[in-house]
């Protein structure tokens, strides 16, 4: 069951489109302070925000995974991918699993400390918290040369 509801789709800006909404969530997640490569979606057909209360959700065509590469470790997203962005942060995450130890683990928020912002957090459901180097997460804009 969606967690997007008519009513929160009515309060809502709405991308369609895998290339608009990559682009509207990478500036999303620059405007709050996070690393644009966090959501690293495929096929993503819809994307909306709303203002008001922060809310974000991705929809795309299938589930599927990315190992980010700098810190080896390897994330799950599902077809609908949902939170609440503010300053630093993402919380109350649905639709992101990443693996540790053998064990997939639910995301819960993602936010970077304001002590640190070369850091990336990372809390699960569970109360494991990780944290990572912020650069692990950034990508190069497409028409960055």
């Amino acid at each position: 069951m969606s967690l997007v509801t008519e009513e929160i789709r009515a309060k809502a800006t709405i991308y369609h489109g895998d290339e608009a909404c990559q682009e509207k969530m990478q500036l999303l997640l620059k405007e709050v302070g996070l690393p644009n490569g966090l959501l690293p979606l495929q096929d993503v057909e819809e994307c909306g925000y709303v203002e008001e209360t922060g809310f974000v959700w991705l929809k795309q065509k299938k589930r599927t995974e990315h190992k980010f590469k700098k810190i080896g470790k390897l994330v799950s997203y599902t077809t609908e991918v949902t939170g609440y962005a503010e300053p630093s942060r993402i919380k109350q995450i649905t639709g992101i699993k990443a693996k540790e130890l053998m064990v997939w683990i639910t995301l819960a928020e993602i936010n970077v400390p304001a002590v640190n912002s070369e850091q990336v957090t990372f809390k699960s459901t569970a109360g494991v918290t990780r944290t990572f180097p912020a650069e692990a997460f950034f990508i190069e804009p497409k028409n960055a040369k």
